[in-house]
């Protein structure tokens, strides 16, 4: 999808603090509503005409704030217009770690927090609160934006105490996701991973991965890249529906073979899987993904923590009314009666007959088109850190 957002014109000062501290998310001026406390919130979104090009067109209330915004329910008007704006994120490190048993990664690299991809499903929405901000609208229209990634992974590469380990990039939010066209500061990272050949593993719903083939084809020869596109479904229309701005289905496959005859190992999340809405065509994802040259797959049944259960509610209800029910008992199947399962463990998979259902059908599926069901391993035998005396005459 084309990106004609003014980048220029959203990212602030470097000397000027981003519009807000950590309290109270902006809102669209447009809007017409009133201010409510957090005891009087009503959790059904008011039904608004849905803005285009966005997943949601709501913002549910900030569990950290006591004051949410109300849309004024005898209005009729056409929904405002959502600007995208970026902000500075001024961080002082770049490398998170964690120790999840979930999670197929140790260290992670995110450039930006907050995704214009809009995808209603997205399990990152909750982490916006943690900025003030909203999981819905604002998780798509109010992005950080960490312009100095590139120079704070170099100086964290270059200290003694780093321990060369594979990188994941990003894992939280798309490292490809339409502003990064503009802004590059995923490319920068891969420059810096790439003299110092650390190992790094990208996902993405984006065609724009492939614009660094080059970066990522020097490091796979010394198999130190690999990268993962995700596929929702092949439904082109439901894919615009559910991930409004990413790279069409079709799109994700052919940057899976321009990366596989470039030499660069790829692999395939069939992730989320919807229940009695995309789930039937795990088979079909994981036949077209073998074709375009994917090595390994992987998938996640659907997740729907905090406020994303409220939103994707929401998104049945305009979408799929007739279908909603079946698929949320379908998915509270899965997870022992709830739509979602937070315990280390257990939230990235599910149980039951339905689960295992579709644990079956992926494996017979993999093992028919010859994927295997692990990720690449990478290696740090090629790591190196640059000469001393001129990287210190960089921060000079």
């Amino acid at each position: 999808m084309k990106d004609n957002t003014d980048v220029s014109f959203f990212l602030f000062p470097r000397q000027e603090n981003p519009p807000f501290r950590g309290r109270g998310a902006p809102q669209p001026r447009q809007l017409r509503g009133r201010a409510r406390m957090s005891g009087d919130r009503d959790e059904t979104p008011a039904p608004r005409k849905r803005r285009s090009g966005r997943g949601t067109d709501s913002n549910p209330p900030n569990r950290f704030e006591r004051i949410a915004y109300e849309a004024d329910e005898e209005w009729e008007g056409e929904a405002p217009r959502s600007e995208t704006r970026f902000y500075r994120d001024n961080g002082k490190t770049i490398i998170a770690t964690n120790d999840s048993p979930d999670i197929g990664f140790e260290a992670s690299i995110n450039p930006y927090r907050g995704c214009e991809h809009g995808c209603t499903y997205c399990y990152a929405r909750p982490f916006h609160e943690y900025l003030g901000f909203s999981s819905g609208l604002d998780f798509e229209t109010r992005i950080m934006v960490k312009e100095n990634a590139a120079t704070l992974l170099r100086k964290e590469l270059l200290r003694p105490s780093w321990v060369p380990k594979p990188l994941e990039l990003s894992g939280v939010t798309d490292p490809y996701q339409p502003v990064e066209r503009r802004l590059r500061i995923t490319r920068s990272l891969l420059e810096v991973l790439e003299e110092f050949r650390n190992p790094v593993q990208l996902i993405t719903k984006n065609h724009l991965v492939t614009r660094d083939i080059d970066l990522l084809a020097s490091l796979a020869r010394d198999n130190a890249a690999a990268v993962v596109l995700s596929i929702t479904t092949l439904d082109a229309d439901l894919a615009r529906r559910l991930e409004p701005r990413t790279s069409t289905p079709q799109r994700r496959l052919d940057a899976m073979e321009e990366l596989h005859r470039a030499g660069i190992p790829v692999g395939l999340s069939v992730s989320p899987v919807i229940p009695a809405l995309t789930d039937e065509e795990m088979p079909a994802i994981i036949a077209e993904a073998a074709k375009r040259g994917a090595g390994f797959a992987f998938f996640i049944p659907l997740r729907l923590p905090r406020a994303v259960e409220q939103l994707f509610d929401a998104w049945l209800l305009e979408h799929y009314p007739l279908r909603r029910e079946k698929i949320l008992h379908r998915l509270a199947s899965m997870r022992e009666g709830k739509v979602n399962e937070a315990r280390f463990g257990k939230r990235m998979t599910g149980s039951g007959p339905m689960y295992e259902q579709l644990r079956t059908l992926f494996h017979l599926a993999c093992a028919r088109h010859g994927l295997a069901r692990s990720g690449a391993v990478l290696s740090t035998a090629a790591f190196r850190r640059p000469d001393s005396t001129a990287q210190i005459a960089l921060f000079e």
